[in-house]
């Protein structure tokens, strides 16, 4: 049974045998990346990058669902990429926007 689940994988139209497996295969390094960079202090975070990647997420999340044949390893990195694009962009805005502690005062 296994073997069988195997070979139709292996045969499928979007599987290892074709670009519609390997390009979102490669594409699960932008996310990791983005997931690495959770460390990163929110001051160093790109607006326009993480606008970039939460889009093209959004985008081709939607593509890989209208598409024949179905391409769910497209379907879920963009899921992933989306996520992440979106927590790091959370992270931005509530740095430069709702950071909290007390204003400095001015020196007399």
């Amino acid at each position: 049974m296994a073997t069988s689940k195997l070979q139709a994988l292996w045969n499928h139209p979007a599987g290892p045998k074709t670009i519609h497996f390997w390009a979102p295969t490669f594409k699960w390094g932008i996310s990791i990346a983005n997931i690495a960079d959770f460390a990163k202090p929110p001051e160093n975070i790109s607006y326009p990058q993480q606008i970039a990647v939460t889009a093209t997420g959004i985008i081709w999340s939607r593509y890989s669902t209208v598409i024949t044949p179905k391409n769910w390893n497209l379907f879920s990195v963009n899921v992933a990429m989306a996520g992440t694009g979106l927590y790091q962009l959370s992270r931005k805005i509530k740095h430069d926007y709702f950071q909290e502690g007390e204003p400095v005062a001015a020196k007399e």
